[in-house]
């Protein structure tokens, strides 16, 4: 996992791909704000914790890296703190790929999913799913303000 800069030089997005829904969302602030490629804007959960972000493809899709914008000095408690990532064919065979608790940074969080303990490769998956465990300041909803998916350049 690194931080700062969008890390997707050598990869290409698929976000596009992907038939995306969230566990609920604050009027004005849904799930278009998760792709507008506007760091202003942002996705508001409204609802008890945790808060899904629910990526589906219609066929076996890799996907090598998850990327999201957030910014803790402008959200404040609203931040993720703690996140998992899953993943597999149905919203019943979910398996976590990764749980992590994140610094209070602003930026780019860039999770390369081919460092997957156990995967050494990329995942294929027909549903990825970003769960928001906790919040900074022990907040309820969160606010995410972009999300983008990238596979390797073929």
């Amino acid at each position: 996992m690194t931080y700062g800069d969008l890390d997707s030089d050598d990869r290409v997005d698929i976000g596009r791909l992907a038939t995306w829904s969230v566990s609920s969302a604050k009027t004005g602030h849904g799930l278009e704000m998760l792709r507008d490629n506007n760091l202003d804007t942002y996705w508001q959960s409204d609802g008890p914790q945790p808060h899904l972000v629910n990526m589906q493809f219609e066929k076996k899709t890799p996907v090598q890296q998850l990327s999201f914008y957030y910014d803790v000095k402008q959200d404040e408690s609203y931040t993720p703190l703690r996140i998992s990532i899953r993943a597999g064919t149905t919203f019943h065979n979910l398996k976590e790929l990764m749980n992590t608790e994140l610094e209070g940074i602003t930026g780019w969080v860039n999770i390369n999913l081919e460092d997957v303990p156990g995967s050494g490769r990329t995942p294929r998956v027909f549903l990825l799913q970003l769960v928001v465990l906790a919040n900074h300041l022990g907040g309820r909803d969160t606010h995410v303000r972009q999300l983008k998916l990238f596979s390797a350049r073929e």
